[in-house]
């Protein structure tokens, strides 16, 4: 008997995009076509299919899965990696290629992939159950863990079309988690949950791995890819670029992500982003107002990024992630986490925001500032845009005893008293 859970051979998918929608036809104007075409091909060879037509979105895709193992799937936005998991799930099929798949898959790709909105939740879960080949007493006997983990026992009764995205994914994981999978695939919609959940749903995915089922996980949290899985998998421009162990093709990855200067910039239009929000520049200054590639650790700096905005009627949030060159997230900051009476008000159009950064908090090291973009409580508009890297050194202040690199992440100078006689 086999161990390899997952395998992939020659695995294509193309799309074609923009051109011309075919009017309808009957079966005669098909099958004149189909005996035209090997003719017209010969008269005007690559006339048939234009570049600009045709997007590969996975190309020549090989590798496999063991049983057991927990293995992520990275990669720049449009990289492929929720193709992939839609042709592992049996959604979309394979333009070219095989996907060769031993146990029952459970997968968790968008919100609400697999219910049906009329159906409440109570009913939604058997549904799912019986998409999986479960029975209804195996059902039955899960379905207390389920109501319980996904906390929507009052909304059990009512059509999930009322839910909020926020409540549909607790659920839907719920379900995909519980009912026994030997597969479970989860791509990043686990960010729409909150940060509790998010970590509730990490330890879920942990203790399935570590109960000997496979778990494939995309995600753009690169911590949680290295605490999560054995083994990852890079995409670029629909093909593996990089896979083996966890932490180094982390490494490797965010050393190609990094950019050289501390500073990035996009022409309008054509930034990261989509047509309600799009990057414009992301900037790391320093207390002379300068773009700065190192920073000292005694003064303040801040993160500046200017991007576009189409509509001011949804709530937008700008902002980034603060993370080790590990990939280890320092933290994150958006603007609608500042206080409201504080809060820059955005304006469609250009907009420009700060965030200023204290002195005294950063170890010495290379970081990088990841930006991102999300309608909250909907939808992430770019959940881990090109990043920009700063070096930090680190002031360690007037103590004759520390001047060498202190342990951790963060190395503020703080205060000390004596208890005794102050």
């Amino acid at each position: 008997m086999t161990d390899i859970a997952v395998r992939t051979v020659g695995l294509g998918k193309m799309y074609r995009i923009g051109g011309h929608r075919e009017a309808y036809r009957t079966l005669r104007d098909t099958l004149m076509q189909a005996a035209m075409r090997p003719i017209e091909r010969l008269r005007h060879p690559g006339a048939a299919t234009h570049a600009s037509e045709v997007l590969w979105a996975l190309r020549d895709v090989d590798f496999e899965v063991k049983q057991g193992e927990a293995v992520g799937i990275i990669g720049r936005n449009g990289a492929g990696k929720s193709t992939l998991l839609k042709v592992l799930s049996h959604i979309t099929e394979p333009t070219e290629g095989r996907v060769e798949i031993t146990g029952r898959v459970g997968s968790l790709l968008e919100v609400g992939t697999g219910f049906h909105g009329e159906l409440t939740g109570r009913e939604n879960i058997f549904l799912n159950g019986a998409i999986l080949g479960m029975t209804r007493q195996e059902i039955k006997r899960r379905f207390d863990e389920i109501v319980e983990f996904s906390e929507i026992g009052r909304f059990l009764d009512t059509p999930v079309k009322r839910y909020s995205s926020g409540m549909y994914v607790r659920l839907a994981f719920a379900v995909a988690a519980h009912l026994d999978p030997e597969i479970l695939i989860v791509d990043e919609v686990l960010a729409v949950g909150d940060a509790a959940f998010q970590r509730k749903c990490l330890g879920k995915m942990e203790d399935v791995a570590g109960h000997g089922r496979t778990v494939l996980f995309v995600s753009h949290n690169m911590q949680a890819v290295r605490s999560l899985c054995t083994n990852a998998i890079e995409l670029q421009a629909g093909r593996v670029v990089n896979a083996g162990e966890a932490a180094q093709i982390v490494a490797d990855y965010l050393t190609r992500q990094s950019a050289s200067e501390a500073f990035a910039r996009w022409t309008p239009g054509e930034g990261p982003g989509n047509h309600i929000a799009r990057l414009l520049g992301l900037e790391v200054i320093d207390e002379a107002g300068e773009v700065a590639n190192v920073v000292f650790s005694d003064q303040a700096f801040r993160v500046r990024i200017a991007f576009e905005l189409s509509r001011t009627d949804l709530p937008v949030g700008v902002g980034f992630d603060l993370t080790t060159s590990e990939g280890t997230v320092v933290l994150q900051s958006y603007q609608t986490h500042a206080d409201q009476d504080r809060r820059p008000q955005l304006r469609e159009g250009r907009n420009t925001i700060e965030c200023m950064l204290p002195a005294g908090l950063l170890n010495d090291g290379q970081y990088m500032v990841v930006p991102g973009l999300v309608i909250h409580g909907n939808r992430w508009i770019l959940r881990a845009g090109p990043a920009v890297s700063f070096e930090v050194h680190r002031v360690p202040g007037q103590s004759p005893y520390a001047r060498v690199k202190l342990p951790g992440v963060v190395a503020p100078v703080l205060a000390w008293r004596n208890a005794e006689t102050d």
